[in-house]
């Protein structure tokens, strides 16, 4: 960890709605003028798209399961690294995971591919990563440790299967039985290695249907925002200095379920990413900039 170089990440399951956040703090950067290095957690996958089939195929015909939630499918040890890397000295290298044909056009290269490595540019004010394994900590490999601000985006499971089944199939091309065996076969390393990472974070956004999702593999539609409330929880709020008065006004018909905890309606989620998160990361840019004046105060 690291105040001079910090380390922002966002972590949640396939289809639990992690680019919501990501533009929360993507428009955070640009109002207060932060030059962030993104970091994808896809790029940490250890096989390409072809070499995955082939390990899920072999280890099935073994009887075994495997999937991207699982460390054995990714090089944590190598992101663990990134990490305290950027935070001891703000560099490192990373690569990109070329989903589709349109990612891969710009490289000449075939979705499914990873980009060579490249050197994460210099000057940088905080490393903001987003991908399933944020919060991930098992064994001798301790990514969370290395993390300055984790935050889960972590919906209701049936909403979560609900939200994967509809992207999977409408943008992705898969059929819904496909995308259901894919849901089963992850299950152990869900379990296991997922669901363990937000009992770790500072703050966890879960956003609750209003609707019933009972049987999330029928589901025609996603709940909207307006349908749902969102739940959020915060692991220390003293540590962040949060103003549960001030956001209980500014956002109308939210409440507090604990002392830690405030609801808000679905459809202000974005705005109370933005008034949470706002001066938490302001604050730690002007300690970053202090430790950065104060080294050049030093003598030589």
């Amino acid at each position: 960890m690291s105040e001079k170089h910090p380390v922002i990440a966002v972590t949640g399951s396939s289809g639990a709605g992690t680019s919501t956040i990501k533009g929360a703090f993507e428009h955070i950067f640009r109002i207060e003028n932060i030059k962030a290095s993104v970091v994808e957690g896809d790029s940490y996958h250890r096989y390409d798209r072809d070499m995955m089939r082939q390990k899920i195929e072999d280890t099935e015909k073994q009887g075994g399961t495997f999937s991207h939630f699982g460390p054995e499918a990714n090089d944590l040890g190598l992101l663990e690294k990134l990490f305290f890397q950027y935070g001891l000295n703000g560099t490192g290298e990373r690569r990109y995971y070329l989903h589709n044909e349109e990612e891969a056009a710009p490289y000449e290269q075939q979705p499914g591919e990873f980009t060579p490595w490249e050197p994460i540019p210099e000057g940088t004010d905080v490393l903001f990563y987003e991908g399933l394994h944020g919060g991930f900590q098992h064994g001798d490999i301790n990514v969370a440790g290395q993390v300055d601000l984790l935050i889960g985006v972590v919906p209701i499971v049936n909403l979560e299967w609900i939200q994967k089944i509809h992207r999977d199939t409408s943008n992705r091309g898969y059929g819904a039985e496909a995308v259901t065996d894919t849901i089963l076969r992850r299950m152990y390393d869900y379990v296991h290695y997922i669901t363990p990472q937000f009992s770790r974070t500072d703050i966890n956004f879960q956003r609750v249907p209003t609707v019933d999702t009972s049987n999330p593999f029928i589901a025609r539609d996603i709940p909207t925002a307006d349908e749902s409330l969102v739940v959020i929880r915060f692991q220390d709020a003293a540590k962040f200095s949060v103003d549960f008065p001030y956001l209980l006004s500014m956002l109308h018909d939210s409440f507090m379920s604990r002392r830690n905890t405030i609801v808000v309606p679905g459809g202000k989620m974005v705005l109370a990413m933005e008034l949470i998160l706002l001066p938490i990361i302001s604050r730690m840019m002007e300690r970053r900039l202090a430790l950065i004046k104060a080294d050049c105060r030093q003598p030589y």
